[in-house]
C-alpha cells in the first residue's frame, strides 16, 4: 500500500485490496467461532450459537429432506428428486415466486413516474396523492390487506407493491424531471412526437438510474415479503425461520439467513451486470 494510506490519493495494491475486502468477513467468522466455542464449553447443549458442524448438519437436512408437513420422496428417488422435495427448495421456490412477481409489478410504477414527470396534467393528477401515500407505513396496512385480500398470495404481494411502489414512482418522477429540457426541445425540433420523446429520449436516459434504484430497494422488497410470510403463510423462507424460532432451531435459522443474503446478492449482481451491458456509459454506485 502506498505511503499515507488514509489519504485521498492513496491507491491500495492488489494484495492489500484482497486482504482488506475480506478482513471483516474473517473477523466476524472468527468472533462467532470464539463465542460458540466458549458457550459450548459452559453448556454442551447450547442451541443459541451452534457450531459449524451443527449448522452443516442442519443445512444438509434442509437440502435433502422434506419439511415435516410434506411427503418424503420415494426411497428409490435420485438426488434431484430428493432435492426437489426438500424443505429448502420448497421454501426458496415459494419466496422467489412472490419476489419476482412483485418486481415485475414495479414496471408500471416506473412508467407512471415517467409520465408524471413529462406530462403536466398527469403530474398534477397523481403527484400529491403519491406523496401522501408514500408517507403511510406499509406494515400498518397489513391487517387491512389480510381482511380485504385474505391470507393467500395476493395480500403478501400487495404489501410489497404498496411498500415500494411510491418510492419507485417518485424516484422515476424526479429522474425524469432532471433530464435537461434542451434535449426535449431538440427532439421536438427534429420531428419527434410526445411519446417519441417519452420513450425514445427520456426513458432511455433514466432507465439505468431507475434500474439502479430498484436494485437498491431489493432489501425493502424482501423486508415486506418476510413480514407477510412470517404472519400468515404455509411456506417460504421467512415462514420457515419463524417456525424454527419456536424450537430454537438456530442450526437451520443461521444458514437460512445466509442463504437469503446470498440470493439477494446474486439478484443484485445480475441486475448490475444487465445494467452494465445495456448501458455501458452509466457508472452506478
Amino acid at each position: 500500500m502506498s505511503v499515507g494510506f488514509l489519504l485521498i490519493h492513496a491507491r491500495p495494491q492488489r494484495a492489500w485490496s484482497a486482504i482488506l475486502s475480506w478482513f471483516l468477513f474473517a473477523a466476524g467468522l472468527a468472533a462467532y467461532l470464539w463465542v460458540a466455542q466458549a458457550r459450548h464449553r459452559e453448556n454442551p447443549e447450547d442451541r443459541v450459537t451452534p457450531t459449524l458442524a451443527q449448522m452443516a448438519t442442519g443445512m444438509y437436512n434442509a437440502v435433502m429432506q422434506p419439511a415435516e408437513e410434506d411427503e418424503a420422496a420415494p426411497p428409490a428417488a435420485n438426488f434431484y428428486d430428493r432435492l426437489s422435495h426438500s424443505m429448502l427448495w420448497r421454501d426458496t421456490r415459494a419466496t422467489s415466486r412472490r419476489f419476482l412477481l412483485s418486481l415485475a409489478l414495479l414496471i408500471p410504477a416506473v412508467l407512471l413516474g415517467l409520465h408524471m414527470g413529462l406530462f403536466p396534467y398527469v403530474g398534477v393528477f397523481f403527484l400529491r396523492f403519491v406523496l401522501f401515500f408514500d408517507k403511510i407505513v406499509a406494515l400498518s396496512l397489513l391487517p387491512i390487506l389480510f381482511i380485504a385480500f385474505g391470507i393467500d398470495e395476493l395480500s403478501k404481494i400487495m404489501l410489497i407493491v404498496i411498500g415500494v411502489t411510491p418510492t419507485i414512482i417518485l424516484d422515476s418522477f424526479n429522474l425524469t424531471r432532471g433530464v435537461p429540457p434542451e434535449q426535449i426541445v431538440k427532439a421536438f425540433t427534429l420531428g419527434a412526437g410526445d411519446f417519441d420523446v417519452a420513450y425514445r429520449v427520456v426513458l432511455k436516459q433514466v432507465a439505468p438510474r431507475v434500474l439502479n434504484s430498484i436494485r437498491l430497494n431489493l432489501k425493502a422488497v424482501m423486508l415486506f415479503l418476510f413480514a407477510g410470510e412470517m404472519i400468515a403463510s404455509t411456506d417460504g423462507l421467512a415462514y420457515r425461520i419463524a417456525l424454527l424460532r419456536r424450537h430454537m432451531g438456530m442450526d437451520v435459522i443461521i444458514p437460512y439467513v445466509l442463504w437469503v443474503a446470498l440470493l439477494l446478492f446474486l439478484v443484485d449482481f445480475a441486475m448490475r451486470t444487465v445494467n452494465r451491458k445495456l448501458h455501458p456509459w452509466f457508472h452506478e454506485a
